[in-house]
């Protein structure tokens, strides 16, 4: 587990320093995985009906309910791999 998660922080570093900004759908799908392995599931109140990028960031992540944190880190790291970073 101890790798997995240095894996993980490692591609959360990595993710900074890609040399081309991901389309909106791959950095949802990358913040989905990041907080899935990090927090867990989705918790919090979700966000008002205006906030349209924090809406569409809650629903990516809530997606993902019931995702393992190690499976989502494990998804996290080979999709930012996959981005070249």
């Amino acid at each position: 587990m101890s790798d997995l998660k240095t894996r993980f922080e490692k591609a959360a570093e990595d993710v900074k320093k890609l040399s081309e900004r991901p389309d909106n759908d791959t950095l949802l799908k990358l913040y989905a995985l990041y907080k899935q392995g990090s927090d867990g599931d989705v918790s919090g109140p979700k966000p008002g009906f205006f906030d349209f990028v924090g809406t569409a960031k809650y629903e990516a992540w809530a997606k993902l309910k019931g995702t393992k944190s190690e499976d989502a880190m494990q998804k996290y790291v080979d999709l930012v791999k996959k981005l070249g970073g």
